[in-house]
């Protein structure tokens, strides 16, 4: 056998490689035949989850039902080991796994790969055994009715509509395959897939995703929307939906959030031209409602202001609205963190917020957590009801929101030497023993009114007594030349919320 080291590109079905096993085309080089594909023990679990399944499959109904020629489903980088005689899967383990677990629940019986064994870990024999059910429940509910009556296994894999989708997946879903004898090779291919220099953010995926759902939208329209959003910096979009939108969304639904990535991002994606069930009507319809108004003479000529056409936990129409909601909730996050206002509101020099501004509040962890917090409720508040043209009532009540969600945000950091994020989000969730611990956002959410909200939260907010406060309380009644004060403390002092 010949020590020089191949690289190998080529094309697969699903078909061929996991029930003729071969790959089809290879470029430069014959097809590869009795392609016996293994897990290599350095090969993590499987952790895709039923979730993650699901959407595999309602991608390639979509697919299918788009009339696809080709369905390309990702990348497989193998290993060719001639001295075991088989392909070893450096990437691409979850999808080949899942893809032998969709055709075994269509009916496909020579699956060589269904032999293989797996790892003995826990996520990977749970997720193996709830992905297979999950595809098997899809399966029936699209079987037609006559199956379901008659209620064989044999039958439904006779099925007209299940036949069609098992051909499509065989024949039309395509992987592209990277073929080497040098285990170095692959792993340096593997890091070159996986590290260009450029993450792909969520926020990318999204980007790509919505300019698909923008066939309707003009060439040049489309090019302005692309160069707005491109003007903002990479960490910038990364933070304003991680950090900003998707807790916000988890939150008031009472969930916690996690790390935004591309398995959770289905928030974003929203509602799409086949969307038509009642709730999406009526969302759908919303929209289009406002956007008519805002084009129309009447804003004009009567004075009133654009009708705003979106809300942050509300779902986001997809194309062109998503970027317009994205750029309404970039500049409200701008104008707050900027403390020059809030959505048009007058909040210059808010002396709260000029002391939450100093060096020593922006720095560590605990600091830049509470800040968040904080941001996040005002952001939502602004969101539910502060008008573009606000009345010195709407000033008012805004002001006494301001002074409530600081010192709810700030109970939680005057209670920690150490603050982290496990603490924060049981704090938010209502689970910690801390004083003044429970959902901010959901209160918010679901309140009627700004008047409504604040007789709750002056139930819901209680003072801290002197033993419970973990914050530094030196220059508690210290300003600097600008006549701001030094330590947040004083605030709670002087809004009674400090028990001494």
């Amino acid at each position: 056998m010949s020590n020089v080291i191949s690289l190998q590109l080529g094309i697969t079905s699903i078909g061929d490689l996991l029930i003729r096993k071969r790959i089809s085309t290879v470029f430069d080089k014959h097809a590869h035949e009795d392609v016996n594909l293994t897990i290599p023990n350095y090969q993590r679990p499987y952790k895709w989850t039923a979730k993650n399944a699901i959407q595999l499959l309602d991608d390639i109904i979509e697919a299918k039902q788009e009339s696809k020629e080709v369905y390309r489903v990702g990348t497989l980088i193998l290993h060719h080991d001639f001295s075991k005689q088989c392909y070893n899967i450096v990437d691409g383990q979850q999808r080949v796994i899942t893809f032998t677990l969709l055709l075994k629940a269509l009916g496909v019986k020579n699956i060589t790969f269904l032999q293989e064994k797996l790892t003995d870990n826990p996520y990977t024999r749970e997720n193996i055994a709830s992905n297979y059910r999950a595809f098997e429940r899809r399966l029936y509910a699209m079987a037609e009715l006559r199956t379901k009556v008659k209620g064989t296994e044999e039958e439904l894999y006779d099925d007209r509509v299940i036949k069609e989708l098992r051909e499509f997946i065989e024949m039309r879903c395509e992987l592209i395959v990277v073929v080497t004898n040098d285990i170095s090779e692959a792993f340096q291919f593997f890091d070159s897939q996986n590290a260009r220099g450029k993450k792909l953010y969520p926020h990318d995926l999204l980007k790509a995703y919505h300019l698909r759902e923008m066939d309707n939208v003009s060439e040049t329209e489309t090019e302005a929307i692309v160069r707005r959003w491109e003007d903002v910096s990479q960490s910038t979009l990364a933070s304003l939906f991680g950090d900003y939108l998707y807790r916000l969304r988890e939150w008031v639904c009472d969930n916690r959030p996690v790390e935004l990535d591309e398995h959770n991002i289905d928030k974003f994606k929203g509602l799409s031209k086949k969307d038509n069930l009642p709730y999406a009507q009526y969302y759908k319809g919303a929209y289009a409602y406002a956007d008519m108004f805002n084009r129309s003479a009447v804003p004009f000529v009567s004075g009133m202001t654009d009708m705003r056409p979106f809300q942050i936990v509300a779902p986001i129409i997809a194309g062109k609205p998503f970027f317009d909601y994205t750029n309404h909730y970039f500049n409200i996050l701008k104008d707050i963190q900027n403390n020059d206002k809030y959505v048009g509101y007058f909040i210059n020099g808010n002396q709260i917020v000029e002391t939450l501004d100093l060096r020593k509040y922006k720095n560590g962890v605990g600091n830049r957590i509470t800040r968040l917090l904080f941001d996040l409720a005002a952001l939502l508040y602004v969101d539910c009801f502060c008008p573009d043209l606000p009345s010195r009532t709407d000033l008012d009540l805004f002001e006494q929101f301001i002074v409530m969600d600081f010192i709810w945000a700030y109970s939680l950091r005057a209670q920690y030497y150490n603050l982290g994020w496990l603490s924060a989000q049981n704090y938010v969730m209502g689970t910690s023993y801390c004083i003044n611990a429970f959902n901010l956002y959901k209160k918010i959410a679901e309140s009627s009114s700004p008047s409504a909200l604040l007789s709750e939260l002056a139930d819901c907010i209680h003072p801290l007594t002197e033993d419970r406060v973990k914050a530094s309380k030196e220059g508690i009644e210290e300003q600097d030349q600008k006549a701001v004060y030094q330590n947040f403390l004083h605030y709670f002092i002087e809004n009674k919320y400090y028990i001494k």
